[in-house]
């Protein structure tokens, strides 16, 4: 078991989990590039296994080495976000999803965004990440590959593996889809929760004079 991170070590920036975090935000604009200007698909693909190996490499090193940090909490969902809005934006342009679907995936992540101001008011800036929203972002990565994998492209062909590909890619779609709101419909009833159960902050006092 790795030793808890105490308080120095947590406000740390340059880490090595975090310079990893930040390598993989660098590949949103390069697979979004790869995806709509030369529509380089083999490139895009490989970004996004990169980016999902990495995604679980940055989060085992800062446990083993014991650089688990504040800054790191924050990156990573971060770039999971910037990856799946990157996808949708691509993917939508593309035509390979529709883009009502590219429209209700980010907006969930708007509406949280609006709870902010409200965990502000009891002390919080987040909540944290649990279980159900770290499959719903599990089963997003692993469909947007796939559908990209299933695109026939210019060429119109159609082949077992883009089949394959599209059908495994839709449940995975659906799935996470599913998974993603349920999981932003239970951070909003937390909110809620926290409203009810948490005083609010109280402003500091004025110095006197």
């Amino acid at each position: 078991m790795s030793p808890a991170p105490d308080e120095s070590s947590a406000e740390r920036v340059f880490t090595i989990p975090n310079a990893i975090s930040f390598g993989r935000l660098l590949g949103v604009p390069l697979f979004l590039w790869l995806v709509i200007g030369p529509r380089a698909d083999e490139w895009a693909l490989l970004v996004l296994v990169i980016a999902g190996f990495t995604d679980y490499l940055d989060g085992w090193l800062a446990r083993s080495l014991n650089q688990m940090s504040k800054m790191g909490a924050i990156l990573d969902p971060v770039a999971d976000r910037c990856y799946i809005l990157a996808v949708v934006i691509g993917l939508g342009y593309r035509e390979i999803i529709p883009w009502w679907l590219a429209i209700i995936l980010p907006l969930r992540d708007v509406l949280l965004f609006g709870l902010i101001p409200f965990l502000r008011t009891r002390g919080y800036s987040s909540l944290p990440v649990h279980f159900l929203g770290k499959a719903a972002t599990a089963g997003l990565l692993y469909a947007f590959p796939l559908l990209l994998l299933g695109d026939p492209g210019a060429d119109g062909e159609v082949g077992t593996v883009e089949n394959l590909a599209r059908v495994f890619g839709w449940a995975f779609t659906i799935w996470g889809v599913s998974l993603y709101w349920w999981a932003g419909l239970l951070y909003a009833w937390q909110v809620r929760r926290l409203m009810v159960s948490v005083p609010p902050v109280s402003a500091p006092a004025p110095d006197a004079r």
